[in-house]
This record gives C-alpha cells, sequence and structure tokens, in this order.
C-alpha cells in the first residue's frame, strides 16, 4: 500500500481538540456574525470610475441639491391635487417629513408653484422630492424609517414612499425576510433528501454540520471585510446557498469514500487516514477550482460582483477545511456509528449496474446521442443570443411593496421622471452666473434630444428648444462657486435601450465648458461599458485556471479543452432559458415577477462564473475515477463505464441536493435574485443530467486514448508535479463500490 503522509494522522490523532476548536469558532462566528447585514449594502451595480460616477461624486461634493433621494407620492381624497384643501393636508405631512433629523431639504408641488411636471396627468397625484443627510448607508437606514413611518393615509391625503434610495432600502429588507424564509425551506428539505441518499440519519446529518459552520464562519468574515470595504447584502443569500451546497457536495464525497473503506475492512483510524488521502485531496483540488474561478469577479470595478468573490472565497474555503479537517476529525469520534439510525439497507453499486449500462448504451452510438444532446442545448441556448442587459429598478419588487407601487404610478401617469434625471455638471467655470446665455443656449440644444422632456438649469427651464420657464430663486440650486449642472428629464424609462441611446446623444451636444454626463441612465451605459470591457479578462482567468487544474489533475492536453467547450455549451442553454423567462417575461405570472425585457447586467456574469466552478467540482469527482480505473486497466472504454458507475449516483445525488437548495432560493421575492436561484438550479441540473451522462462519455469515446495524451515535456512535468486520487490497495481488502441508494 502506498505510504500516507504522517499529516493525514493529524485528524485521527488530535480529533477531540478539532472538534471543539471548531465548535468553539463558530459559536464566536455566530455571535460576531449575527449583525452582518448593519456592515452591507445593496448597491454596486455602476463602475465607481466612470464618467457618471464622477458626475455623482462632484454633484455631491458642490451642490446643495434637491433631487431625491425619496420620492412622495401625495394623493389627496377626493382625487383633486390643486383644492386648497389637498394643498394644507399636503403641507401639514410634509412639515412632519421635513422636521425630521434624517430629512435634509423637502421640495413638493406646493412649494415649487405647482410646475406641471410634478402633477399626474388626470390631476390626482402630485410630488415631493426628498434629499437625506449623511452617508449611502446612513440615506438607506433613514430611507427605510421613512417608509414605516409615513407610507398610508395622513389626514385626507395618501402618502406613498418611493425613490431610488427607498427603493434599496426596501430591497435590503425583503432580502433579509427572504433569506430566512429561504434556510427554513432549503435546510429540512435537504436534510430529509440527505437521509434518503445515505439511508441514515446520523451520516445524513454530517454534511449540515459542516454547511452550519461554513456559512456563520464567512458571515463573520463578511463582517469584517465590511468594515472596510463596500460589499453587496445579496452576498448572503450567496453565502448560504454555496455554504450549504458545497458543505453537501464535499461531505457526501467524504462520507462516501469513509463508508466504503470502512466497509472494505479497514479500521476507523485507517479508514479516515485513507479516506483524506483520496477524497480529501480532491476536495481541497476542486475547492480551489471553485474558489479561483470566483477570483475571476475581483477583476469587475463593480462592488455588487466583487462581493460574490469575498463571499465564494471565503465559503469555499470554509467548507473544504470542514469537509477535509473537521468532518474526517468527527468520523474519527463516531466510527462505525456514522452507519446509526439506519432507516433502510445501502443499495450496494455493481460495477455493471445502472450508470455502467448507460455509459455503454452512450458510448456504443456516441455521435447520434452526442449530437441530439447538442441540439437540444443549442436550442434552449437560442434566446441568449437577444439578450438585453440593464440595471435594476424598483421593479425587482413585488406589487404591494410602496416603492414598486410608487414608481408604477410615476411610470404610468407622469409624463417624465422627475425622480431619476440625467445630470450634466461641470465645474472649472470662473463666473457661471455670468454665462447665462451659453448655459440657456446648451439648456435649449439638450432639450431637442429624442427622449429629453425637459431640461432645468440656471437659466431656466427648456422644452423643444424654448424657454419653458424663466430664471428662478429655485433656479439658484444649480449654482455653486465655480461649477453649475443641468438636470434633464426624461421622456422615457430612464433603464432602457431607449434611454441608452438617449446618453449617447445627450453626450455627442456642444457644451460651452467640460462637462460630466451622470444619473441612472448614464450609470447604465458606463457600467455595460465597463463589464463588457473587463469580461474577456475574467473568461481568460477562468480558462487558464480551468486548463491548469484539470491538466495538473489528469495530465491531459485535451481533457481541459472539452470541460470548457461542454461548459460554455451547458450555460448558454441555461441562459437562453433566462431570457425566455425573465426578459421576455413567459412564466412570469407563475413565477411571479414583472418582466422588463432586460437582464440585470451583473446576473450572467455571477452565474456564469458560480456554474463554472460548480461543474469544475463534478468534473473532477467523476473523471478522477474514471482515471483511476484506467491506470488500473488502460481500457479506455470500460474505465469510462466504471467510473461513471462508481461515481454516478454521488455526482447526481449531489448535484439533485445543490438544486435544491438554489431552488428554495428562487422562491424570493427579488426577482433579480429569483432569477439566480432558478437558473443557477438549471444550471447545476443541465449539468449533471445532460453534460456528464450524455456528452462526456461520448466525447471521451470519440476521443479515445487522446484523451489522455500530452506532449512529452508536460506529461514529465505532470508525472513529477500532478495530482492524483489513485492509491494502492492491499489485497486482502479491497475496495468495494460506494454503498448509496440510487437516485
Amino acid at each position: 500500500m502506498a505510504s500516507i503522509p504522517r499529516s493525514r494522522a493529524l485528524t485521527v490523532r488530535w480529533r477531540w481538540p478539532i472538534v471543539i476548536v471548531a465548535v468553539v469558532l463558530a459559536a464566536a462566528a455566530g455571535v460576531f456574525g449575527g449583525s452582518v447585514q448593519d456592515r452591507l449594502k445593496s448597491g454596486g451595480f455602476e463602475d465607481p470610475d466612470s464618467e457618471s460616477s464622477q458626475a455623482r461624486a462632484l454633484l455631491e461634493e458642490q451642490f446643495e441639491t434637491v433631487d431625491a433621494d425619496v420620492v412622495l407620492l401625495l394623493t389627496p381624497d377626493g382625487g383633486d391635487v390643486d383644492t386648497p384643501a389637498a394643498a394644507t393636508a399636503a403641507e401639514a405631512v410634509l412639515a412632519e417629513i421635513a422636521a425630521e433629523p434624517t430629512v435634509d431639504a423637502v421640495t413638493s408641488y406646493y412649494a415649487l408653484g405647482s410646475p406641471p411636471p410634478l402633477r399626474s396627468g388626470d390631476g390626482e397625484h402630485a410630488l415631493a422630492l426628498v434629499r437625506l443627510k449623511g452617508t449611502e448607508d446612513d440615506r438607506l437606514k433613514a430611507a427605510g424609517e421613512l417608509i414605516h413611518a409615513y407610507d398610508g393615509q395622513h389626514g385626507t391625503v395618501d402618502v406613498g414612499v418611493g425613490g431610488v434610495v427607498a427603493t434599496f432600502a426596501q430591497v435590503n429588507e425583503v432580502i433579509e425576510e427572504d433569506l430566512l424564509t429561504a434556510e427554513v425551506v432549503a435546510f429540512p428539505v435537504t436534510l430529509i433528501l440527505l437521509v434518503l441518499i445515505f439511508g441514515s440519519i446520523a451520516a445524513a446529518l454530517l454534511p449540515m454540520v459542516i454547511g452550519g459552520l461554513a456559512i456563520v464562519g464567512t458571515f463573520a468574515i463578511l463582517t469584517i471585510v465590511g468594515s472596510v470595504t463596500d460589499v453587496s447584502i445579496f452576498a448572503l443569500n450567496f453565502t448560504t446557498a454555496m455554504g450549504l451546497g458545497l458543505a453537501i457536495d464535499y461531505s457526501l464525497l467524504v462520507v462516501s469514500r469513509f463508508r466504503e473503506e470502512l466497509d472494505a475492512g479497514h479500521e476507523v483510524p485507517d479508514a479516515v487516514r485513507r479516506t483524506v488521502n483520496t477524497a480529501g485531496r480532491t476536495v481541497l483540488f476542486s475547492a480551489g477550482t471553485v474558489a479561483a474561478s470566483l477570483v475571476a469577479l475581483l477583476v469587475f470595478t463593480q462592488y455588487f460582483l466583487r462581493s460574490f468573490a469575498y463571499a465564494g472565497v471565503a465559503v469555499v474555503g470554509l467548507a473544504a477545511v470542514g469537509a477535509v479537517v473537521v468532518l474526517p476529525a468527527i468520523l474519527a469520534l463516531v466510527g462505525h456509528n456514522v452507519n446509526r439510525w439506519t432507516i433502510r439497507k445501502p443499495k450496494p453499486i455493481t460495477d455493471e449496474g445502472r450508470w455502467h449500462r448507460l455509459a455503454m448504451f452512450v458510448m456504443r452510438r456516441p455521435i447520434p446521442i452526442a449530437t441530439g444532446a447538442l441540439v437540444f442545448l443549442f436550442l434552449l441556448g437560442a434566446p441568449f443570443l437577444g439578450v438585453e442587459l440593464g440595471f435594476p429598478d424598483e421593479r425587482v419588487l413585488p406589487v404591494g411593496q410602496s416603492t414598486r407601487d410608487v414608481g408604477d404610478v410615476l411610470r404610468n401617469e407622469f409624463e417624465s421622471a422627475e425622480s431619476r434625471p440625467t445630470v450634466v455638471v461641470a465645474e472649472g467655470i470662473e463666473d457661471p452666473s455670468g454665462r447665462i446665455d451659453e448655459i440657456g443656449a446648451y439648456a435649449a440644444r439638450l432639450s431637442q434630444v429624442d427622449g429629453v422632456a425637459r431640461v432645468d438649469s440656471l437659466a431656466g427651464s427648456y422644452e423643444n428648444g424654448f424657454q419653458l420657464l424663466p430664471p428662478t430663486e429655485f433656479s439658484q440650486r444649480f449654482l455653486a462657486e465655480g461649477a453649475t449642472y443641468l438636470s434633464v428629464a426624461p421622456s422615457l424609462e430612464p433603464i432602457s435601450l431607449e434611454a441608452e441611446r438617449m446618453i449617447a446623444d445627450v453626450r455627442t451636444v456642444d457644451a460651452p465648458f467640460d462637462v460630466l454626463v451622470g444619473g441612472p441612465s448614464a450609470e447604465l451605459v458606463d457600467g455595460k461599458s465597463d463589464m463588457l470591457a473587463r469580461l474577456p479578462l475574467a473568461l481568460g482567468v477562468i480558462a487558464v485556471i480551468t486548463f491548469v487544474v484539470l491538466f495538473m489533475s489528469f495530465g491531459s492536453i485535451l481533457m481541459p479543452i472539452k470541460a470548457i467547450v461542454l461548459n460554455l455549451l451547458s450555460l448558454s442553454a441555461t441562459f437562453g432559458a433566462l431570457v425566455w423567462v425573465f426578459q421576455d417575461g413567459h412564466l412570469s405570472g407563475l413565477l411571479g415577477f414583472t418582466a422588463t425585457g432586460t437582464l440585470v447586467i451583473t446576473m450572467p456574469v455571477l452565474m456564469f462564473i458560480t456554474a463554472f466552478g460548480l461543474s469544475m467540482d463534478y468534473e473532477v469527482f467523476m473523471l478522477s475515477r474514471v482515471k483511476e480505473e484506467y491506470d488500473r486497466t488502460g481500457d479506455d472504454i470500460a474505465s469510462v463505464a466504471v467510473g461513471l458507475e462508481r461515481t454516478g449516483r454521488i455526482v447526481t445525488a449531489a448535484a439533485v441536493l445543490i438544486a435544491v437548495v438554489f431552488a428554495a432560493f428562487s422562491t424570493g421575492s427579488v426577482s433579480f435574485m429569483k432569477m439566480f436561484g432558478v437558473g443557477m438550479t438549471l444550471a447545476v441540473l443541465v449539468d449533471a443530467f445532460i453534460v456528464r451522462t450524455t456528452l462526456v462519455p461520448a466525447f471521451m469515446r470519440l476521443a479515445g486514448r487522446a484523451n489522455w495524451w500530452a506532449p512529452g515535456p508536460l506529461r514529465r512535468f505532470h508525472d513529477r508535479f500532478g495530482f492524483s486520487e489513485h492509491v494502492e490497495h492491499d489485497e486482502a481488502a479491497p475496495i468495494l463500490p460506494t454503498p448509496v441508494v440510487e437516485v
């Protein structure tokens, strides 16, 4: 038998200290990370180095603006905003809001002399715009407090609380509720499935323990990271899903191998050592692949994406450490009791069971079966050719949430998007007041751009190239020392393809001074541009890491190329389905969301990198056994069939379990997190049931011995430094197939 490194014995020798330390650290992490939500943010979709971000920073630094953090929709009883009673009731509640310590300024339809843009077409609604004090976090908290305090009926006027900051404050709250619901659903369902798979309650509890350790540990890490840099609150959902899913994957492999070693006749300490030496090493390489894929998210500037790298690397690392250190220590303690509380006797796997027959069936007909699978994937992925990317707005929330309802009224009953204007900012102007004519001429040109409803400026308001209102006292808000800005109210949806074209036109209008164009529409344009520019680098990082890891695992040049190509096909099919559902709106009634004609720009990137990493988990799990059999027999056909027979149930069980976890998160109320749950569920199932069971054996049959070929220098490099799960087993205790229930 091959010697087992002395370090492998540590989990046996130090089993009690390891378990005790793990429990203490988990308890401390649970206490410390319990307030993680307070450190996280809900934005992060924009490029912080873009022109639009610079415009926002300049606007906040130079101007005492009244651009809205919160938009109040005022609806008086009687349905007429212009009656004296309506004005009195509205001004009373607005005075109360203005007196709030978190509110910096309030302006309204009534305070500004009843301008038409702040009145709905039917005269039933009027708007008030609220600016809040403090940092982004302060404003989010304050907006949430305003929603709870003022949304609803106040005397004879109904107040609806909406706006950008209020929307994300409400998204934060809904995400927190959804996270609790998802955990309540995912944990018991997953435990039941684990019991069915293992046939033992004791064995089924172990992956849940490792998942809990990974999750609470990552929450503590995110609390620390969130204190030094921006981290998205959506990383919490990701942490729970990935922590539970990966812990199940890794624990399933480790516990199954441990039971296999016990059934082979080994004593508990030896079974633990052999398990760590084989399945444990596979877990470490698989975890390294997933973590390295997630690291690719750091090439992006949006902290929404970077947050998933922080959370992902942490939760993958902790799940792996739990599976190869804590779990073996627990197994060393429980020993044969891992099979306690058995509810059914596991059905052993033979070398010629169902998965063996499936593999042989595919390999006897590789071309027609591979062609059929590829056609299916191409058809499923075809809608992705028409993908349109956008940013989230209040429509990510369900109808009934206050900010969503206010947004719907603003969109349908007001002529312009007053709460989300495009801003054109300029500084370094010696005397802005002395250049009123130039500013007015520039505002007039901007007002002629397609999609622009009105331009407000130091020189007054302009519409269709003509001055609508002369300068007033209110126009002084556009003046600062050496700087000015113009507010461009669009007549179209600010987050749309039409708005992107409007921004392109606005940026081409001749200006009398250097300007920066910002606002929601400009942030969309800049965010898409930056992400698409950085995407090739991220994909390159993933491709290189995948190639290196698979080559080091199997010593093959063809295997990494095959894995990358098949993963691309699988994921394109998933994204095609997401376009058909979430962009085009099919099944929107069943799933409970509002289609906007776009996918949130960050989600396809996040899902691609996450799903790609998970698929490498299954690739390493399956091919390690195939390679072990090939090294033993040299039979390139039988090795595939036997490898699939010995791992098919484990890989499929792992895929079903992690799909259940992701599906639980698709029950949430925020549409792009629902899309993440649905998309990841599809990606995992397509990979497990189509790629692993049909395309992989078909392509390996067609490639034959070329599967394991590498040039001489690379072959020698792999022989010296490469990784293999293979161990030599003594004849007295032959390794038996893993005893798990068929899935």
